[in-house]
């Protein structure tokens, strides 16, 4: 069957809020989480930051879940809060600059650690990976090899983040348009290449409806001018598989599509902080919150009856075992 993926970026508190001091009061909401996605037989990728490392309730439920197999513990990096810390900019806080941003050996200093923290809390090795703010590159990449990492899902295909800041004498995140829509093993000299590394890419489930038509000649002009791809993506807005509280449509079509299509998974993402009220922009009630849920169970419910529930591991495991079977 296919592959249902859920991954949550587990950290602090309303991190778009931008406060010098995080919250982790998110961790008490995760249990109601959980136990939705296992009345649907659904198994959540938890990707995990510092600072909800060190909340003793989310360490709790973290060790809970890997002990009855329930979902996987992975790791989330924040670079601007996340040791050894390395100020980039005049505040960090406000300004949460990219990992990417950081001299190379930084890079390798804050995955380092943060991996070897969380293997020791929760006893279990790191193997899958999302990056802060969907910033990647080919050296980041290479750092997660080396670390034993066997799954990334840091790629947005269709979505350009150069136009979001970090340092804000910075180039901006990174730029995905051009990427696959599907999983592939990352190539070692170019990350948006498929090659032969052992690093498995699992791009977040991003539909772009616009006619192809389109889309060829906003690319063309994307070096003269980024007004046609603006223009393109107020009338298709691209169908993200993550809840903002009235996309429970789009979210369905997304489903659809990749039924349609014959996609070997889907990939759904949400915040560990947008499961509590006021812990995001987008869910600030708890009557925000209800609706939420009820999006979920129609979402999820909907997926079970067309795709299994599996932690990114489980999925890297199996394309690994029909890449062998082929060759």
């Amino acid at each position: 069957m296919r592959s249902f993926l859920i991954t949550i970026d587990t950290e602090g508190d309303d991190i778009w809020s931008r406060r010098a001091s995080l919250e982790t009061r998110n961790a008490s909401f995760l249990p109601r989480f959980q136990s939705l996605c296992e009345k649907f037989g659904l198994k959540p990728t938890y990707l995990v930051n510092y600072e909800m490392a060190n909340d003793r309730g989310f360490v709790e439920f973290g060790r809970d879940l890997v002990a009855r197999g329930a979902g996987e513990i992975g790791m989330h990096l924040h670079a601007w809060n996340s040791p050894p810390i390395h100020p980039l900019t005049s505040d960090d806080s406000w300004y949460q600059p990219f990992l990417i941003e950081y001299p190379e050996d930084e890079i390798r200093k804050k995955v380092e650690l943060h991996t070897h923290f969380l293997e020791d809390i929760f006893g279990v090795k790191m193997l899958s990976h999302r990056s802060g703010r969907w910033a990647f590159n080919a050296i980041y990449a290479d750092v997660l090899r080396d670390l034993g990492f066997r799954v990334d899902c840091s790629v947005t295909p269709h979505v350009d983040w150069r136009s979001t800041k970090g340092d804000p004498d910075g180039a901006g995140g990174t730029n995905y348009r051009g990427f696959p829509e599907q999983h592939y093993w990352m190539s070692e000299r170019n990350i948006a290449l498929p090659g032969t590394s052992s690093l498995l890419e699992v791009p977040m489930t991003i539909i772009d409806r616009s006619p192809a038509l389109l889309t060829r000649a906003a690319q063309a002009c994307e070096d003269i001018s980024d007004l046609p791809n603006r223009a393109r993506r107020r009338v298709w807005p691209l169908d993200w598989l993550r809840p903002n509280g009235s996309n429970l449509t789009s979210m369905l079509r997304v489903l659809d599509a990749a039924i349609s299509q014959n996609r070997p998974y889907v990939e759904f993402m949400t915040h560990s902080s947008e499961l509590m009220p006021g812990g995001s922009p987008y869910f600030p009630t708890a009557e925000s919150i209800e609706k939420l849920y009820q999006d979920l169970n129609e979402l999820f419910s909907q997926a079970a009856k067309h795709f299994c529930g599996s932690t990114l591991t489980e999925f890297h495991d199996r394309v690994l075992v029909s890449s062998c079977s082929d060759s």
